[in-house]
């Protein structure tokens, strides 16, 4: 004879309020870029006017897990369903937020500049792309100043060591334009030979095709073999792969 399992009864202590925020950096005018959404400007909004990172609270009808609530902030933000997304880490204190106390679970994605379009919302008055070191500093909304920081300091220091720059480009790209992502990101020139052995030697992206590169001149087209992740490089780069080093 089994034993049936116990009747569930209803939680009876308060339970703090749970969003998932969203760092989205994508490469926009040969700068790193954030996406930041102004609040609404109301007195009884948490930090009215203030600059935040997108996000808002679980929805537990629709979002089955953190990673599906996080893909769908998403998507509202920038028509965008596929990209990198990986998770950041958590933050939580009773003073994060004036309406209670507050856990968030913070991301980072990355995507393409081109074919995004930005989507206001009942909590976003406007959207906008930032330059992302700068935007870390503003006076953010919430804790948002630090979880930017985070972002920042956790993708560069993977792109030291693997080939997250390439989920910031529209496929095809060229080995150039590449190049210039990870330059971008890391916030100083590499060696072009050294970088273009780096990256056919790790064989994490195949030919795709001539493609027009600078000055209008043939260059081969690359895709990603695998965009559920991001490949791992056996060393970092170092001062000797710098431009110059």
């Amino acid at each position: 004879m089994t034993r049936s399992a116990k009747p569930t009864t209803a939680l009876d202590f308060p339970r703090p309020l749970v969003t998932v925020d969203i760092v989205i950096f994508c490469i926009l005018e040969d700068a790193l870029k954030v996406l930041l959404v102004r609040r609404p400007a109301e007195p009884s909004d948490p930090f009215p006017g203030r600059w935040a990172l997108p996000g808002g609270f679980v929805d537990v009808a629709r979002d089955k897990t953190l990673q599906g609530c996080a893909a769908r902030k998403l998507a509202e933000k920038t028509g965008v369903s596929t990209s990198y997304l990986e998770q950041l880490g958590s933050w939580g204190s009773a003073d994060r937020d004036p309406r209670g106390w507050s856990a968030t679970h913070a991301f980072f994605a990355l995507i393409p500049a081109q074919g995004v379009t930005l989507q206001k919302g009942a909590n976003a008055q406007e959207v906008e792309w930032a330059e992302a070191e700068s935007a870390s500093r503003k006076r953010l909304a919430f804790d948002h100043g630090e979880i930017l920081g985070a972002a920042l300091a956790r993708l560069r220091s993977k792109v030291e060591y693997t080939s997250l720059p390439a989920f910031l480009l529209n496929e095809p790209f060229t080995l150039p334009q590449l190049q210039r992502t990870y330059e971008i990101v890391l916030g100083r020139p590499v060696d072009k030979s050294a970088f273009r052995k780096r990256m056919l030697d790790s064989a994490f992206m195949e030919e795709a095709g001539m493609v027009d590169g600078a000055f209008g001149r043939p260059a081969m087209g690359y895709r990603l073999r695998d965009r559920s992740q991001a490949t791992l490089f056996p060393r970092t780069f170092s001062p000797r792969d710098s431009a110059g080093g």
